[in-house]
């Protein structure tokens, strides 16, 4: 991630978040010692996010949850697109809940547990939820790119 060109290390880092401001001010701070410093920078970018960053990143997550489909689960994923329509319909943007951390047989239903009881709030309150689901969201995605990229984690 310290190495790569800018426009590379941007569209890498667009797939963890889809805020070009939040991408290029992490690029723009390279070279970062750690992984918990790529991590920090990666906060403090999500925290100053404005209203138009925001609304850029929750256009580019996307529209189906990533659980895993299983023919026992079918009644649950019919509940989850409608509450999926909802959602969208009440706030303007797909849903986001980050998973990191929940068993995968456990994913769908604590994926519908969280929609159901996030439809009850105001917008404002939502947005700023959403705001932080996609922080770590982008902390998840960023541990795993840097994995995949440096195994292990190598400062430049």
């Amino acid at each position: 991630m310290n190495t790569a060109e800018p426009a590379a290390a941007e569209a890498a880092l667009l797939a963890c978040c889809g805020s070009r401001a939040w991408a290029r001010r992490l690029v723009a701070h390279r070279p970062y010692p750690d992984l918990d410093a790529l991590l920090a920078a990666s906060d403090e970018a999500a925290y100053d996010l404005r209203p138009a960053d925001l609304s850029e990143a929750l256009a580019c997550e996307p529209l189906e949850p990533r659980v895993p489909r299983q023919g026992t689960y079918s009644a649950a994923h019919t509940a989850l697109s409608a509450a999926d329509a909802a959602y969208e319909s009440r706030f303007g943007h797909v849903f986001v809940i980050c998973l990191d951390g929940v068993a995968q047989g456990e994913a769908l239903d604590h994926l519908l547990a969280g929609i159901r009881a996030r439809l009850g709030n105001d917008p404002e309150e939502e947005r700023v939820l959403a705001a932080e689901e996609l922080r770590k969201l982008a902390r998840g995605r960023l541990t795993r790119l840097v994995h995949e990229l440096n195994s292990p984690y190598v400062p430049v």
